[in-house]
């Protein structure tokens, strides 16, 4: 099953890459390019360049590169269709579909999308003008809610009635109860899921509405929450947050994302000044939850819940998830028996203190164990650092273990050794991520002629390729003389595949000279040329054509010298003469190729000279 192949260009040239990685990394302009922290590995300084114009990417530090499609098939790890579904979804393209069953089946889920938006608009517009929301309305502006906030989280009401939106959305029997909406009732009647709550729109990070969450006014009879039902074929709670497509510009300009149990949380840090909180969907937190802030660079995460009792079950999934996610976990100060919602209105300064002075989670955990125990005895001290030492010894990371065990020592009145025999015990370790290298592989101001090789900040040499490949060495002139092609079609009918030596550079030339669609070239190209062509789009060239056209030619002559030296020991003496003949016109060009004023003239007898030479080589 496949995607029309007009559609799939439709989308990739509707899809702005700029704005597309700016949702999930700051980006900033670097002349006619735009370079960023790569999302897609860890790293602290900026190594992803974006061409706009040409539409494709490439990051010096981890050597991925690709377009649109590619960006969010690996930073969401889905398959080609999904990710042109996704992106054809942010544009409003309608894609047609190479195998009709399975397209009947994708638009069904685009119809039940549309039918949970659908009841979003009902229940908003209920809540802001109908006569039976006034208690919804007079509870919100109790919790200092006002037109805005409501507006901004689309915040609705659901009546209480069997049936009302059932009515007004006339689904069938099966599309209520796929969407979530509602089901059929035992006398074979359709019946709305939500009655009577304050509905909150939970939208994925696409920003289409998946489910709800709603909550009982005070004194009404029933739990407090009630989510979309988990046999929704569009919500999966494991996969959501709340308040992620409204803040996640936020997150992404922090770095920092604030994890909440419930949704007047997160909208109470909005409302107090911290705009990139989210909330778990009445789940605990999740791997695929860590994924989705990391897709949005959330590199800190910061609990703003009950993380004592979180701490005592799920320990051992945060350091795994700070280990292979490189996240830093930290724990809000909250004061004590204090909601996030309610303090937002009654203290939004402390609300705003309680994340400016998150502590480690670590670190939080053993504060707890300090605060509960007398440690004004000895009895008391020996409880609180046996408890302590057995939570630092959960950690797998010895450097970070060590520093906890001297504080706790100390605190105790104890020799460290004692605390160490009762930590120093197999730990199960989790796996670390790889090693990359993010240094930049070039300042601000300058950039080199050759990424691929030696880094200009005395670094080792920058791998050329995807990741995993053999690096290849490449000589600066050939990528230089390409990079000139990429950017400009004029430069690249200067040229001739004979010029170029490495097979590679030589498959990206005649790619480029076959047409003057970009990414059709990409598309028809080996994984290896599409690559090569990618990483010399994200950097133009400053040099002059006629410099590079020169510096190529220079080479070209130089391996041509090379093979003639060898053509005259081998021949017969009465041809060696011609031989030396034609080897000192061919110095002379060279010497020529030196000089700014003799330059072109040379280049206009050296390379049709030298095109005609390879080829009459056979090569």
């Amino acid at each position: 099953m496949g995607i029309v192949d007009d559609d799939v260009a439709r989308v990739r040239a509707a899809t702005d890459l700029v704005q597309l990685v700016a949702e999930h990394t700051e980006v900033k302009r670097s002349g006619r390019q735009w370079t960023a922290r790569c999302p897609l590995h860890g790293e602290r300084t900026p190594s992803f360049s974006i061409n706009p114009e040409k539409g494709v990417y490439y990051c010096f530090g981890c050597q991925r590169s690709g377009d649109a499609i590619t960006f969010v098939r690996e930073l969401e790890g889905l398959d080609f269709v999904a990710a042109v579904e996704r992106l054809a979804a942010r544009a409003g393209i309608t894609l047609r579909y190479t195998d009709a069953d399975e397209g009947r089946t994708r638009s069904r889920k685009r119809r039940l999308l549309e039918a949970v938006a659908a009841a979003a608009d009902f229940y908003h517009q209920r809540l802001l003008d109908a006569p039976d929301a006034a208690p919804a309305r007079a509870y919100l502006r109790g919790r200092g809610y006002d037109g805005d906030i409501v507006r901004r989280y689309r915040l609705g009401w659901a009546p209480d009635g069997w049936d009302v939106l059932a009515r007004r959305l006339s689904l069938s029997d099966d599309d209520l109860r796929d969407s979530g909406l509602g089901f059929v009732n035992r006398r074979g009647r359709q019946q709305d899921a939500f009655r009577a709550r304050i509905m909150f729109p939970i939208t994925d990070d696409r920003g289409d509405v998946v489910g709800f969450g709603g909550r009982i006014l005070p004194g009404a009879e029933g739990p407090k929450y009630k989510n979309t039902t988990t046999e929704s074929l569009v919500y999966d709670k494991s996969r959501v947050l709340f308040g992620l497509h409204e803040h996640r510009r936020d997150i992404v300009q922090a770095g920092e994302a604030v994890v909440c149990e419930g949704y007047t949380d997160v909208i109470g840090f909005a409302t107090a000044g911290v705009g990139r909180a989210v909330a778990t969907c009445g789940t605990a937190m999740t791997e695929e939850h860590v994924r989705l802030l990391g897709r949005h660079s959330a590199k800190r995460l910061v609990l703003a819940f009950d993380a004592d009792a979180a701490g005592r079950s799920a320990a051992a999934r945060v350091y795994a998830w700070e280990r292979e996610h490189g996240l830093e976990v930290y724990v809000a100060a909250l004061p004590a028996g204090t909601d996030p919602g309610d303090l937002a209105r009654d203290d939004p300064a402390a609300l705003v203190r309680s994340v400016e002075e998150a502590i480690p989670f670590l670190r939080f955990r053993i504060d707890r164990v300090f605060e509960s125990v007398d440690t004004s005895t000895v009895e008391g001290r020996a409880r609180a650092a046996e408890a302590a030492a057995a939570l630092v010894a959960e950690h797998p990371d010895p450097l970070v273990r060590d520093p906890y065990l001297l504080e706790i020592a100390d605190r105790c009145r104890l020799d460290e050794r004692r605390l160490r025999e009762l930590v120093e015990r197999p730990v199960a370790a989790t796996p670390a991520p790889p090693a990359v290298d993010d240094a930049p592989p070039w300042d601000d101001a300058t950039v080199p002629a050759d990424p691929g090789g030696s880094s200009p900040r005395g670094g080792r040499a920058r791998p050329v390729g995807r990741p995993g490949a053999t690096p290849r060495r490449r000589s600066g002139p050939e990528e230089e003389a390409l990079r000139l092609a990429v950017h400009d079609a004029a430069d690249a009918e200067l040229l001739a595949p004979e010029l170029f030596a490495d097979p590679t550079c030589r498959r990206a030339l005649e790619a480029l000279q076959k047409g003057d669609d970009f990414a059709a070239t990409l598309a028809a190209a080996d994984p290896e040329v599409a690559d090569l062509l990618r990483r010399l789009a994200v950097v133009p060239s400053e040099a002059e054509p006629v410099d590079v056209l020169a510096r190529l030619a220079r080479l070209a002559a130089e391996r041509e010298l090379r093979e003639l030296s060898r053509d005259t020991a081998r021949a017969a003496v009465e041809d060696r003469v011609a031989y030396t003949e034609v080897i000192a016109w061919l110095k002379a060009r060279i010497e020529e190729l030196a000089e700014r004023d003799t330059r072109q003239a040379s280049l206009d007898v050296l390379l049709p000279w030298l095109i005609e030479q390879v080829r009459g080589r056979g090569s």
